[in-house]
């Protein structure tokens, strides 16, 4: 029986996601790529090409296995928020990837285009109900919202240690998500219309 292709492929591509969040896509080395995956170097060639086809389908696959994990909502931004900090505090590889690809290939692959077009788009329809703010365009309120979503994942460490706690502590996390969440919901949340003026009724979208 030959060997099964499909295994071989996912243990290198499990292999290049470990390698390529630790060393970027310069620093990242085939070799070991292949000995993680106890694989043939040349079946990486074979299955993905070289090694920067490698490195941005493994960047596509993370922000796909993301939104999968972390589906978008654009009726509840502030509750989009919350999960997409939990997710990303789980999985801190996803945010150095991206991270090494802004620096690596600032020309962005298609793939990672299409990853943010429905959210634009669902940001926008939102808007037009009246439900997220019109002040800023949908691109801003989505690079707002997730620069504030990893604010305290990309702060540096020096100013990580003059934290009141240490930086990663289950608590100080726990005050910073619900900050954090406060602060996308001021952030997206439409300004009251006159007639919510003269009621005093206040537009409050849900969060979770």
């Amino acid at each position: 029986m030959p060997p099964d292709a499909t295994a071989t492929k996912k243990r290198l591509l499990k292999a290049a996601y470990d390698e390529f969040a630790q060393f970027g896509l310069a620093g990242a080395r085939v070799d070991r790529i292949a000995e993680a995956a106890r694989a043939n170097k040349r079946l990486i060639y074979v299955h993905f090409g070289n090694k920067d086809d490698l490195f941005d389908l493994v960047v596509a696959n993370s922000l796909s296995d993301l939104a999968q994990a972390v589906p978008f909502t654009a009726e509840d931004l502030p509750g989009y928020a919350g999960r997409l900090f939990d997710y990303l505090l789980d999985h801190p590889q996803v945010l150095r990837l991206t991270g090494w690809s802004q620096l690596e290939r600032p020309d962005a692959p298609p793939a990672q285009v299409d990853a943010y077009r429905p959210k634009i788009a669902a940001i926008a329809d939102a808007q037009q109900q009246a439900l997220v703010t019109k002040t800023v365009t949908p691109a801003d309120v989505l690079a707002l919202l997730l620069g504030l979503t990893t604010a305290w994942a990309g702060a540096s460490p020096a100013l990580r240690s003059l934290a009141d706690q240490p930086p990663w502590d289950t608590e100080r996390l726990r005050i910073h998500r619900a900050a954090m969440i406060a602060a996308v919901q001021a952030l997206t949340t439409p300004p009251p219309s006159s007639s919510d003026k003269r009621t005093g009724r206040r537009h409050t979208p849900p969060r979770t």
